[in-house]
């Protein structure tokens, strides 16, 4: 009903009751059965199992790797995911704690896994033994939270649809600490939407910085950082990273009239702005990032 009633409603309607309804003190759960605020659909082990291979599939591991997921969201299904395919360490990294502590999903999950012949722990009955047997943290803190994980120590660095959401004075900081917990020989795989949480246009970039990097905007469950592909990668390359773009999704013409947009994303070009999203393959490197036609 929710979703019905969503899809009709004009951006600039939905920013006023987000505004509003993330002011009322009611816990998030209660706000994700609502279906006003939500992290994703990782709660779905189809999906989450999509995700992950997805990502997993951009490079070459051997057995006994370590991982990172940013942003789990929902639920933490990819600890039992990486370690089926061979994880030995795994980090689970968002800015709150958002995944469901119903055991009942993961252990649904844990069975059909190991029939299909997967080396993974069953004989849990809590989420926190289930993260414990796969050897796996749920650390909530963001930022500092990478701060927490050992130099040199992970293989791989995965997120879908999260870096748009990561706030913006914290980017450059976040991809520096992704290149001091990255071994030489890691990679990272990252898929990023461009489009804004409204209408999935660019009504985003309607506003100046100042007021939408307010912290009013920022604590009101629909920011994104803005940070167009061309400037995102040029973000990686700073941080000792060479980036591989291995899929591209672009509008036709531009969803959102450009002389309606803000003064400094009106200067962008259009090529730059009709990237609707993209997945990004990073490996610690100097090379000029590239994307791949």
């Amino acid at each position: 009903m929710i979703k019905r009633l969503k899809v009709g409603i004009p951006w600039y309607a939905k920013i006023g009751a987000k505004l509003v309804l993330s002011r009322i003190p009611l816990p998030y759960k209660l706000w994700k059965s609502l279906g006003i605020f939500g992290h994703g659909p990782m709660q779905q082990s189809d999906y989450a199992q999509q995700v992950f291979k997805s990502h997993f599939a951009a490079g070459s591991l051997r057995l006994g790797f370590c991982c990172l997921e940013l942003g789990p969201g929902d639920s933490l299904l990819s600890a039992l995911f990486a370690r089926a395919h061979g994880a030995s360490r795994i980090y689970l990294v968002d800015v709150g704690r958002f995944a469901t502590d119903n055991c009942a999903p993961y252990r649904k999950l844990a069975l059909e896994l190991k029939e299909q012949g997967y080396d993974v722990p069953t004989g849990f009955s809590s989420v926190a033994e289930m993260l414990e047997q796969c050897n796996a943290r749920y650390l909530t803190a963001g930022l500092a939270s990478l701060k927490e994980i050992p130099t040199g120590s992970v293989d791989f660095i995965w997120s879908q649809a999260v870096l748009e959401h990561v706030r913006r004075e914290q980017f450059s900081p976040m991809i520096g600490e992704w290149r001091r917990v990255m071994k030489d020989t890691g990679f990272a795989s990252h898929s990023i939407d461009l489009k804004d949480h409204f209408n999935n246009a660019l009504n985003n970039l309607r506003f100046s910085d100042e007021r939408w990097e307010s912290r009013l905007f920022q604590t009101s469950g629909f920011y994104t950082n803005r940070i167009r592909c061309s400037e995102m990668l040029g973000l990686f390359r700073a941080e000792g990273f060479s980036a591989t773009i291995t899929r591209a999704v672009k509008w036709d013409r531009l969803p959102t009239d450009k002389a309606r947009l803000a003064p400094r994303f009106r200067a962008i070009a259009d090529d730059d702005l009709l990237v609707s999203s993209f997945t990004a393959v990073l490996r610690p490197s100097d090379h000029v990032a590239r994307i791949v036609r």
